[in-house]
This record gives structure tokens, sequence and C-alpha cells, in this order.
């Protein structure tokens, strides 16, 4: 098993498989951003199968598929195929905008992609075109839907909780959860990028105690997929609704991921510089236990917690570039 400086067992791997989005969500890519990666220095698919093998070998079980939008790839479903197949690797998940969703779920689900996770930050049109740049919500429903047509279980509803745009909404949304068998997570806005220190941060504290009261919610004592979300859940265990709270209540200490971009840089924290560059090993035809050494040492660059709060100042890079 992979281990950090800090005790932490890294045993998830967050694979961007692309950092182009066919959204513009104002928390993650700025408008009119033409910046994105060279082809070129993409990871084929490959490299992707060596490199994600090598970090299986190593221990990591938890494989999810990210971007900018993952289904923007062509192909990515065989990605996910091969993938799976990799001796080690026991859970693989996606996370999706889901405008594409409904033309790729059953493949998905088929290639062995067990659950999505699906961004929806309000069941309100209007209010989605605004975020999302674009009149993307019918799309996306549809996509959703599509995804409990397939039979991915769970299937987990991520909403940006924001001050004066959505905050209004999260009810109604756990409602919609509630009655569709989805789970909600509620996110806090990372001041990633000059997008997200100009998103409208709202405490989930605050937030919490309304579900709590509205729905009668209690601690969730099951561990659901290895996350950094806290759940409650409804008393008769029907619904959970997650927290992911890196802002007003942090998870550092108990960190089990890192992510790799599409470019092939391993990122080992959101909020902090500490990088690896794994494209160039693979392109010199390094040997799997070159590329094992690497991981390590990579992991050895992990930092103990981010300072998102200390100094939101501190990462230009979006999510998208990063790998959601």
């Amino acid at each position: 098993m992979l281990r950090d400086r800090f005790g932490r067992s890294i045993e998830y791997l967050r694979l961007s498989v692309t950092d182009r989005c066919d959204l513009r969500c104002t928390y993650c890519i700025p408008a009119g951003f033409r910046g994105f990666e060279e082809p070129e220095h993409w990871l084929t698919f490959d490299e992707m199968e060596r490199l994600v093998g090598a970090f299986a070998r190593l221990g990591t079980r938890r494989l999810r598929l990210t971007g900018g939008e993952p289904l923007l790839r062509r192909d990515v479903t065989g990605l996910a195929r091969r993938l799976s197949a990799l001796p080690g690797i026991e859970d693989l998940s996606m996370s999706t905008n889901a405008t594409r969703l409904a033309h790729h779920a059953q493949a998905l689900r088929a290639a062995g992609v067990g659950r999505i996770n699906v961004s929806l930050d309000s069941l309100d049109r209007q209010c989605m075109h605004r975020i999302t740049g674009r009149d993307s919500q019918p799309q996306i429903m549809e996509g959703i839907m599509a995804g409990k047509a397939a039979g991915f279980d769970p299937i987990k509803i991520n909403m940006v909780a924001m001050r004066g745009v959505n905050d209004g909404e999260i009810e109604a949304m756990a409602e919609f959860c509630i009655a569709n068998g989805f789970m909600l997570r509620l996110i806090e806005v990372m001041p990633m990028g000059a997008t997200g220190r100009d998103a409208s941060y709202l405490d989930l504290g605050l937030v919490r105690e309304r579900l709590v009261a509205r729905f009668d919610l209690v601690p969730q004592a099951q561990e659901l997929g290895g996350g950094p979300a806290r759940y409650l859940a409804t008393r008769d265990g029907r619904a959970s609704i997650g927290f992911i709270t890196p802002m007003s209540q942090h998870f550092c200490a108990t960190c089990n991921r890192v992510r790799l971009s599409v470019d092939g840089t391993l990122y080992l924290c959101l909020g902090q510089e500490e990088r690896f560059e794994f494209r160039p090993l693979l392109r010199a035809n390094a040997s799997d236990a070159e590329l094992e050494a690497a991981i390590r040492q990579a992991i050895e660059l992990k930092p103990e917690r981010h300072e998102f709060s200390e100094r939101p100042e501190k990462i230009i890079r979006f999510m998208a570039q990063t790998g959601g």
C-alpha cells in the first residue's frame, strides 16, 4: 500500500482524460478561455493503462475517470473497459456533467463503470443556464435518468452550493434526490483560480443544520465511496446526503487521493503546487519498475494540508486543468 510521509494510505486515483468541457460553469472554467492542453501532450490510452496498472500494483484500488468532461474524449468507453480489467482495480467510477450521458450510459455500465457522479447545481433551467453558460438542464436530466435506467448505483448528484445563486434550492434538490434514489452531495466552492475565488462561498455548516431539521437526518456510519464527503442519512436509511467542506471543515488528515491530469502531471493536493511529471517517463519507455519507483517518489511530495483559507490566491490553475 502506498503511504505518504504523514501515514495516509493513498489508494484512490482520479484520472482526467481531457481538460475540455462543453460547459463553462462560473466557478470552474473562465469564460472565453482557450488555453487548453495541446492534444499531442495528452496521455494516450496505452500510457494511461500502463500508469494506472503501476498504481494498482502499488495498492490503488479506486479509480475515477474525470475531466473536464470525460465523455468528450473519443472512445472513453473503450478506455474504461481496459482499466476495469486491470488487476487490483476494484472500483471504477466517473464524474460527468451528463450532457452526453444518455448516449453512453449503457455502454459505460457494460464496460465496468459502476458508479457515476453528476454535476447538477440547480433544478431551475434558467439558473443552470446562468451557471453553465448554456441551456444545459434538459440534456443533463435526460442523462441522469439514462444513468438510472442503465443500473448505475449509486448515482451521486454533486451540487456546488453558492450564496445568492442556488442556496435557496438546496431543500428542493434534496427532495428530488430522495424521491429518485440519488445521493446528494453538497460542495463548498474552492478558490481554484480566479473563477473559484470569484464564486459566492457558502459555509455548509449552516445548510447542514437546516437539512437535519427538515429531513430528520442522523450520522451515516457506512463509508460511501472513499471520497471526502461526510454523510448524514434519513432515519429510515432510505437516503443519504453528503457534505464536502474543504473550507469550513477540511478533511486533509484523511486524504487518500491524488489526481492525474490529461498531460500526465500528478497533482498531490488541490490547494498546493506539488506535482510530478509522468509523461516524460512514459515516452522514454520507462520500465514498470521505474514507473513504480517514480510513483513512490511522487507520493513523498504530498503535503500535509491545503491552504485555501490562509492563502486563497495561491492556486492560479482552475479545476478542469487539475482534474475533478
